[in-house]
């Protein structure tokens, strides 16, 4: 039977130490005087306002010399929102919402279409597109430009940044938007890890604790707790997938039903805890907090377990703006995100987007202002430059070229292989003693 993870939970403060006073940054502007459609409410006030402010342990490296860890606004200059903007709204109508490689590119044999993803299977691999297709409750929302190329290029960050800690199952990336990853089985759980009483979809922790729940998924919460504070540790809140949504369980159901053995599930819980801390403090060190996130795992053909699928993107994960948290949440306002949370928020105002059968369109000046959040957030993570694709090919064109280029590569190398092996074991033989 599995050990359920049983936390006990006390309200407590989320404390970041600053420097300096809270002034406007210019690279978030607030969106309040948008007009939604004759028959519904206006959009959600969301302002952005304040400047990354270093925390005490980043002071104290500086007086010791080390190099810091550049502020928001050194990273973006003052004219960079524009410039990504005016790409973003040129690139509405050129979006990447479906694939069809499957009859483009020779050897790929079936398709999966997910929620954003497109997968492929290419007989030795799996060919994974990650699309513009804009989810949640369990609905496609909007495309939102460029959304698909900030996921894949930010996972493969994280993917490379965290070896050391579990293998993955990349092995190429032929295009900005493009995967090409090891097959192997996929664990039917998605591994969700929280460090907050935050969210507003049916499954998140705080919808669940207003409506009186205390003992989910394994965990014991108090009562006391209000949104958006701070638990006193991390916990997992693992679900499983129904036809078409998520379902949180227990750790004992899973090993009951089968869905991974004991082994199994204390090995990705841990891997996914660790997954989770690391990806905090790497976030905060540039001005964010990891609010929650999840992991999928699979186990390759030697037994291994491997992270899958994303690691820490804006769809993945929930971002709070770090240095305003803390002001914020004593002042009851809800934290300044960078995610796609404010999306959510703006259909849960005007539909209900559980029920409605047909949802109103998601307008221009939200779906710019989330693409213009995924960009940020990858360039404040990975503290680079952005690199927006030209428009001058069809972006399925491009693609089916690379991916092409790409499974030849991969089918040449792995047709040469034996070869290798082979020249490799004569050499041995021949070596003198």
């Amino acid at each position: 039977m599995a050990e359920c993870v049983r936390t006990t939970l006390n309200p407590s403060h989320f404390v970041l130490h600053s420097t300096k006073t809270p002034t406007q940054n210019p690279f978030f502007s607030s969106i309040s005087s948008f007009e939604a459609k004759s028959n519904a409410r206006k959009y959600p006030k969301i302002s952005l306002s304040v400047m990354y402010s270093q925390n005490q342990s980043q002071s104290q490296s500086q007086s010791q010399g080390q190099t810091q860890v550049p502020s928001l606004d050194a990273l973006l200059n003052s004219g960079r929102k524009e410039e990504v903007f005016a790409s973003i709204k040129a690139s509405l109508h050129n979006c990447l919402s479906e694939t069809n490689l499957h009859l483009t590119v020779p050897g790929l044999k079936s398709k999966t279409r997910g929620k954003v993803r497109d997968i492929y299977d290419s007989g030795d691999y799996l060919v994974l597109v990650t699309t513009d297709r804009q989810s949640a409750f369990d609905r496609i929302l909007a495309s939102i430009p460029f959304k698909g190329q900030v996921l894949n290029e930010t996972s493969l960050w994280w993917f490379n940044r965290t070896r050391h800690m579990i293998p993955n199952a990349v092995l190429s990336v032929p295009d900005k938007n493009v995967t090409i990853a090891k097959k192997c089985s996929v664990f039917p759980v998605e591994f969700v890890v929280r460090g907050f009483v935050t969210g507003s979809t049916e499954t998140s922790l705080w919808t669940v604790y207003k409506n009186g729940v205390r003992n989910y998924c394994g965990n014991v919460l108090p009562n006391g707790l209000v949104k958006n504070q701070k638990l006193t540790a991390n916990i997992l809140t693992p679900t499983t997938k129904a036809e078409d949504h998520d379902v949180p369980v227990t750790p004992d159901e899973i090993i009951e039903r089968g869905l991974m053995t004991q082994d199994e599930f204390d090995e990705a819980r841990e891997k996914a805890l660790s997954l989770f801390e690391y990806g905090q403090r790497v976030a905060l060190e540039h001005g964010l907090i990891l609010v929650d996130t999840k992991y999928e795992f699979g186990k390759s053909s030697d037994g291994s377990i491997l992270l899958i699928d994303e690691v820490h993107t804006p769809d993945s994960s929930r971002y709070w703006i770090a240095n305003s948290y803390e002001e914020r949440f004593q002042n009851g306002l809800e934290p300044e995100n960078i995610d796609k949370e404010f999306l959510r928020l703006w259909f849960r105002e005007n539909c209900n987007p559980y029920e409605d059968k047909v949802l109103p369109d998601a307008p221009e000046e939200l779906v710019c202002e989330l693409a213009w959040r995924y960009i940020f957030l990858y360039e404040t993570i990975t503290k680079s430059r952005f690199e927006m694709q030209p428009m001058g090919e069809p972006i399925h064109d491009r693609i089916s070229r690379n991916v092409s280029s790409a499974l030849s590569s991969l089918q040449l190398s792995a047709s040469l292989r034996p070869l290798a092996d082979e020249l490799r074991v004569e050499d041995e033989l021949t070596a003198p003693i």
